[in-house]
């Protein structure tokens, strides 16, 4: 009977938030004008009227590059295929830990499935509540922020107003179990150098970076990443070298530092020949 009852009551919904990536290579030049469109991840200094057309034109120039680094990876981004493998690994953790029907749903910020696919999909479903998870683990209004905004300008809708209780989780940068997964993977790649050079190889720690303003303004990326740093360099207990920088800088504004690129021809410069790459 407890069984049934469960099964019967509306099932509960996770809503993944991603940013999303261009699955061919025809996807890359508008998922390009949807991401420089968003005035939370750049405000471009023409203004909120001017940055859609702004965008195009960054497209159409960027296009081309970003295009061959899409194709030198298999034609395009695999974020979506492993997004939904999270989701479904989710889903089913759920269901088997609650007895509950669980839906695990994905709202990509910047490419499809996009929130107002998801919600419906939730809707469909049956669900009357709803959780939200980040896949970003620093808050940044750039990422969870603009994912977050978007969910609610499209539930402000009037066939949505109302429809869900909702719930947000919206960072976990030391949360315990995100340590110890990634600290498992760091221990499996010291492991792969030989062991009388493991001890001397330097552990870069690479973040995507921010424009300097957002940090001024007291968005807390910057601080959640070192807590994700300190935490992993705490399980690890290696006394290796290592370094915290922040990659993909882009645009005319001043970003968070020091830059990946740069940190890696100063490393080369000093002689170092053994880095490992840790993206966080």
């Amino acid at each position: 009977p407890v069984v049934s009852r469960a099964l019967a009551a509306p099932p509960l919904g996770g809503l993944l938030f991603n940013m999303g990536g261009p699955g061919t290579l025809d996807d890359v030049e508008p998922f390009l004008v949807n991401l420089f469109s968003d005035r939370d991840i750049i405000e471009l200094p023409m203004g909120a009227l001017l940055q859609p057309l702004v965008a195009r034109l960054i497209a159409k120039k960027r296009g081309p590059d970003v295009r061959r680094n899409y194709a030198s990876i298999g034609g395009g981004s695999p974020q979506l295929a492993l997004t939904r493998a999270q989701a479904a690994a989710l889903q089913d953790h759920l269901v088997l830990s609650t007895g509950q029907r669980v839906v695990v749903e994905i709202a990509m910020r910047y490419w499809q499935p996009d929130t107002e696919r998801a919600l419906r999909r939730l809707a469909d479903a049956g669900v009357s509540r709803v959780v939200t998870l980040t896949l970003y683990p620093h808050y940044s209004r750039a990422t969870t922020g603009s994912s977050r905004r978007e969910f609610e300008r499209v539930l402000a809708r009037p066939e949505w107003r109302h429809r869900f209780e909702v719930t947000h989780v919206e960072s976990y940068p030391d949360h315990p179990l995100y340590l110890a997964a990634m600290t498992d993977t760091v221990r499996r790649a010291l492991d792969g150098f030989p062991a009388d050079r493991r001890d001397h190889v330097t552990l870069l720690f690479s973040a995507h970076g921010l424009p300097q303003k957002f940090i001024d303004e007291g968005d807390p990326y910057v601080e959640h990443t070192h807590r994700t740093v300190h935490g992993m360099l705490q399980r690890l207990g290696v006394r290796n070298p290592h370094v915290v920088a922040f990659q993909s800088r882009t645009g005319p504004v001043k970003w968070i530092g020091p830059g990946t690129e740069d940190v890696i021809k100063e490393l080369g410069a000093l002689g170092v020949r053994d880095v490992l790459m840790v993206p966080v």
